[in-house]
C-alpha cells in the first residue's frame, strides 16, 4: 500500500508540475510587455540643402517612447551624436549645420540595454549636400523711354532663353492724337527686345492696351496676364479676356502663380485671393484687407503662401493655404520682432521644398518654418533698401531685387551686383530658369519722368 501511495503522490506531482508549466507558458503568451520579433528602423532622405537635411525616421512595431541615438559621420571619419526622444512611430529629423557638396553617413540605433526583439539599428543613410552655385552672371540692361510719360516694366516671366515676356506699360512718343503709342509688354526673342501691345479690351475690362501688372506662364502658348483686376489668357498673339474673376474681386491683382492651367492662384489688393480650376474662379477667404504682393506655392502640391503689406507699410501679413483654407500666420506691425529679426514690410515669398519658405521683408531674407507659427529661424540676406522680388530655382539659387539692387543667394554667401546698383532705379520683380535670369523695374531719370528697366543675365 505504500508502494501504491507513493506512485500516486509522484504521479500527482508530475501533473502539478505540468500544470504549472502550462500555466506559465499560457501567461507568457499573453503578455504584452514582450516585444514583437519584428521591430525595425528605417531612414530616408526626404530633401537637402547646402546645409541642411531632412530624414524620415520610419520604425516598426517600436514601444513609444522611445530613445534613440542618432549618429552622423562626417567626411573627415569623425562622428556626432545626438539623444532623440521618440513619441510617435515616424518622426522627422532634421539635421543642420553641414557643409556644402559633403557626403554624410547617418544611423540611427536603440539606446541600450535593447530589448529582445528589437533590432539595434537602422540603415545606414548616406547624404549628398548640395554644392553652392556660381555668383558669376554676365548682365545686359536696356531702358525703354518713351519721352511721353513714366514708364516702368511689373513682372517677367521667361519661357526660355529665347522666348521672354515682361509686361507693365510704356508710352512712346509720336504724333497720334494721344502724342503717344502705349505698349503694355515687351518680348525677348534670342537676339532683341520688342515692344508690344497685348489687347485687353473687352466689356468687363473697356480699356484697350491697358498697363498689364502680372504675367506667369505655363507654356509659350499658354500665357496669363493681368491688367488691374481683369485676367487674360494668351497664346503669345492673342489675348482672351477672362471675366469670370471680376465678381469675387475689391482690388487690383498683384501677383499670379499655379501648378498648371488648372490650379492658379491670383492675389491682391483688400486681401483678395482667388483660385482657378481649370473651368471657373472662386473666393478663398484672407481674413485680412492687407494687400497681396506675392503668392508661391510648396512642392507637396497643397500648401500655397502669400503675402503683402498696407500702403502705409504699417502693418504687414503672411498667410498660408493649405487644403483650400487660409492659415493666417502673421498679421501685425512692421515694425515688430521675430527671433531678434526686424519684421518689415513682407513682399516676397518663395520655396522649393515642403519643410520651410523663404520669406522676403524689408529687412532682408529668412527661412521660415512650414509651421502656423511665425518664427524667423535664419537670416540668408539682409537689404539696406526696399525689396521687391524673389526666384530661384533652388536653396542654393535664389534671387532677389528691390530699390537700387539685385542680389544672389549661392546656398552659403550672398553677394550684390555693382553692375545693376544705380540710385533711383527699381527692380519691381525677377525671373530665372536655367543659366538666365531677367529682371525688370523702372529707372528715374529725372524726378517726374521714368524709363521702363530691363535686365538680362546669363551664366
Amino acid at each position: 500500500m505504500r508502494c501504491e501511495d507513493n506512485n500516486m503522490k509522484n504521479i500527482n506531482l508530475i501533473k502539478f508540475l505540468l500544470s504549472l508549466i502550462l500555466l506559465l507558458l499560457i501567461s507568457a503568451s499573453f503578455n504584452t510587455t514582450e516585444p514583437p520579433s519584428n521591430t525595425t528602423l528605417t531612414l530616408k532622405l526626404e530633401d537637402v540643402s547646402c546645409t541642411e537635411a531632412w530624414v524620415m525616421l520610419k520604425t516598426t512595431n517600436l514601444q513609444l517612447p522611445a530613445t534613440i541615438t542618432l549618429k552622423q559621420y562626417n567626411p573627415n571619419n569623425d562622428s556626432t551624436s545626438q539623444t532623440i526622444n521618440l513619441n510617435t512611430q515616424d518622426s522627422l529629423l532634421y539635421i543642420d549645420s553641414l557643409l556644402p557638396n559633403q557626403t554624410y553617413k547617418i544611423l540611427a540605433a536603440m539606446q541600450q540595454p535593447v530589448p529582445m526583439g528589437y533590432n539595434n539599428a537602422s540603415n545606414e543613410l548616406s547624404v549628398t549636400t548640395l554644392d553652392t552655385t556660381s555668383h558669376n552672371f554676365t548682365w545686359q540692361t536696356w531702358t525703354f523711354d518713351g519721352q511721353a510719360e513714366s514708364c516702368a516694366l511689373y513682372d517677367v516671366a521667361i519661357i526660355d532663353e529665347n522666348n521672354i515676356w515682361a509686361v507693365g506699360e510704356i508710352y512712346v512718343a509720336d504724333t497720334s492724337v494721344n502724342g503717344y503709342t502705349k505698349y503694355n509688354a515687351v518680348h525677348w526673342n534670342g537676339q532683341s527686345w520688342e515692344l508690344k501691345r497685348i489687347y485687353t479690351y473687352s466689356s468687363c475690362n473697356p480699356v484697350d492696351y491697358a498697363p498689364l501688372k502680372a504675367i506667369w506662364a505655363f507654356s509659350a502658348n499658354n500665357i496669363v496676364v493681368t491688367s488691374g483686376g481683369s485676367i487674360g489668357w494668351f497664346d503669345g498673339n492673342t489675348n482672351r479676356t477672362d471675366c469670370g474673376i471680376r465678381s469675387i474681386l475689391t482690388g487690383s491683382i498683384n501677383k499670379l502663380w499655379g501648378s498648371g492651367s488648372s490650379d492658379l492662384y491670383a492675389v491682391g489688393n483688400n486681401g483678395n485671393i482667388a483660385h482657378y480650376n481649370g473651368q471657373s474662379w472662386s473666393k478663398i477667404e484672407s481674413g485680412t484687407t492687407v494687400n497681396l504682393y506675392d503668392v508661391w506655392g510648396a512642392t507637396d502640391g497643397k500648401t500655397v503662401w502669400t503675402c503683402g503689406y498696407s500702403g502705409d507699410y504699417a502693418n504687414s501679413v503672411f498667410l498660408r493655404i493649405k487644403d483650400g483654407n487660409t492659415e493666417k500666420i502673421y498679421e501685425g506691425s512692421s515694425n515688430g520682432q521675430s527671433n531678434g529679426y526686424y519684421v518689415g514690410p513682407m513682399s516676397g515669398v518663395w520655396t522649393d521644398n515642403k519643410y520651410r519658405v523663404f520669406l522676403m521683408t524689408g529687412g532682408g531674407i529668412y527661412i521660415q518654418q512650414n509651421s502656423n507659427e511665425f518664427f524667423l529661424e535664419k537670416e540668408i540676406m539682409m537689404f539696406n533698401h526696399g525689396s521687391y522680388g524673389i526666384d530661384g530655382t533652388r536653396s542654393n539659387n535664389i534671387f532677389a531685387c528691390g530699390d537700387e539692387f539685385v542680389g544672389h543667394w549661392n546656398g552659403s554667401t550672398y553677394y550684390n551686383y555693382p553692375e545693376l546698383h544705380r540710385q533711383f532705379r527699381t527692380y519691381y520683380n525677377i525671373n530665372t530658369k536655367g543659366n538666365v535670369v531677367c529682371v525688370v523695374g523702372t529707372d528715374y531719370s529725372d524726378i517726374l519722368n521714368s524709363g521702363a528697366i530691363i535686365a538680362l543675365g546669363y551664366k
